[in-house]
């Protein structure tokens, strides 16, 4: 089994999603892990959003890198956001395969409850997408 790191800034919405997918769609090829450079702990809607896609995440945690920097081997790093691509540590043990997807923070937008949740299930559908894809063929 292959493990994967999903990393963003604060592991509260990007980096959650894609673990989760990564579980569903990965069967039992990967071990999936997210974790965030400041996590901020779980979002709220991520939870709500998820939910409505069938999966429970409220049991997943909010961690920052140092719980698995130099502590687990992972195969592969995805970066799910410019900040934690930018920020991460440039080498880290035993990855062979580096990746960076570029998903907007959902948690960043300004507006109403009705346009964030939007943005939420937006972000949502497309690590979706990216999560099937990348499964069925990962590079």
């Amino acid at each position: 089994m292959q493990r994967v790191l999903f990393l963003c800034t604060g592991n509260s919405a990007r980096s959650q999603m894609a673990e989760a997918f990564l579980r569903k769609y990965g069967e039992d090829r990967f071990e999936a892990h997210s974790a965030g450079l400041e996590p901020k702990g779980l979002n709220p809607l991520t939870i709500k959003v998820m939910q409505e896609a069938g999966i429970d995440v409220s049991g997943q945690k909010s961690k920052g890198v140092g719980v698995y920097l130099g502590k687990v081997l992972f195969q592969y790093l995805i970066t799910v956001c410019d900040d934690a691509e930018k920020n991460c540590p440039s080498t880290w043990p035993g990855i062979s395969k580096r990746e960076h997807w570029s998903f907007e923070d959902p948690a960043a937008l300004e507006g109403t409850d009705e346009e964030k949740l939007a943005k939420f299930r937006q972000v949502r559908d497309q690590i979706e997408i990216k999560i099937k894809e990348w499964a069925a063929n990962p590079q």
